[in-house]
């Protein structure tokens, strides 16, 4: 457990109280290596993510805020920093679905389509929060129970979600639910990374690899065509490491918007498996991204527009955001891998974001 003279750690501390009285606390993980991540209870949110570049140097490079009033925001002044998004990540047509021959009704809270859970998903949601000390690393598991009807979703669902920050340089995320009646469900992270560091410029120098021979085109509300397309010969072919900016700029009609599509991994569902792989060239940082998910959603930060950690701005292309998931829209999608939990079944997803130098 200890390397030099640093000792992995957990420290947790007051955060401030929500606009409904709640006490939220921020909990500081530290590794054997001195790598440190900053989480709260509010919405079982990555606050900050201090790796080092290639002369030691340690740095935040996650985009985030100062304080859980800014985080109770929506959009476009929260983004989603951070947070774990659910009970269905990424969007679900006209806010509708059918299950067992019911339809159920969901919020529109992305022009006609709902998105990320709805006007009060996960991440508007104060957690139970339970640190661990582990042989892989310093863990803290957040624990929610959404209720029957909540947002429009069915069924009581138990849910946990566990940051471990391993000694390997990892921050490897747990994702696990059941539920007393048959729903949906979709969990990730939605972090936004610069590997420059959080503030420092863009990421259009950033370098991508995704292992995605294929992608799901999307209409012009960002609802999947039902179509599965070969990124051969697009812009969305990152099938070899290709710097974003370049690839964004042969994007056809207004070139400004960018990535937000969902691609399609290479490796079976349910399989941990490498989903792609992310250099900053000037300090030397690499993240690779392995999941057990089947899809990866590529975003670009192409609305971000806000103020955000000690007076720093973020702007348009300030963080990327790569959510591991099922596909959007799949209740509505037959031909895309179920979404559907089932009361005699177990919701279990691992993804794990590994910190390297070049």
């Amino acid at each position: 457990m200890e390397n030099g003279s640093i000792i992995q750690k957990i420290l947790n501390s007051p955060w401030g109280i929500t606009t409904e009285g709640i006490p939220v606390e921020l909990f500081t993980l530290t590794n054997n290596n001195g790598l440190i991540a900053k989480i709260t209870n509010y919405g079982a949110t990555l606050v900050g993510l201090y790796v080092p570049d290639k002369k030691g140097y340690l740095e935040d490079i996650v985009l985030g805020f100062d304080s859980v009033s800014d985080y109770e925001k929506f959009t476009p002044q929260n983004p989603y920093f951070g947070a774990t998004v659910g009970r269905y990540a990424n969007r679900i047509a006209n806010g509708q679905f059918v299950l067992n021959g019911k339809t159920y009704t969901l919020a529109q809270n992305d022009g006609s389509n709902h998105l990320h859970g709805g006007l009060k998903g996960f991440q508007k949601h104060v957690f139970q929060a339970i640190p661990m000390l582990s042989p892989e690393g310093p863990s803290i598991r957040f624990k929610y129970l959404s209720h029957d009807g909540d947002e429009g979703y069915p069924g009581n669902l138990k849910a946990s979600i566990t940051y471990t920050l391993t000694n390997n340089n990892e921050l490897k995320i747990c994702y696990y639910a059941t539920t007393d009646k048959t729903t949906i469900i979709n969990l990730t992270n939605h972090s936004y990374f610069n590997l420059a560091g959080e503030g420092n410029g863009n990421i259009l120098e950033h370098k991508l690899l995704l292992e995605a021979d294929n992608y799901t085109p999307v209409n012009a509300s960002l609802i999947p065509t039902g179509e599965i397309k070969s990124v051969k010969g697009t812009p969305f072919d990152f099938t070899t490491s290709k710097i974003i900016g370049n690839q964004i700029e042969k994007l056809e009609g207004d070139s400004s918007k960018g990535f937000d599509h969902n691609f399609v991994l290479n490796k079976k569902q349910n399989v941990f498996g490498l989903a792609a792989r992310v250099e900053e060239p000037i300090s030397g940082r690499i993240m690779e991204i392995y999941t057990t998910e089947p899809g990866l959603q590529f975003y670009t930060g192409n609305k971000v527009n806000t103020w955000g950690k000690e007076g720093k701005f973020y702007a348009k292309y300030s963080g990327f955001a790569v959510e591991t998931q099922h596909f959007p829209d799949s209740p509505n999608k037959p031909n895309f891998p179920s979404t559907v939990l089932k009361p005699d079944e177990v919701y279990q997803s691992v993804t794990v974001y590994k910190f390297l130098i070049k």
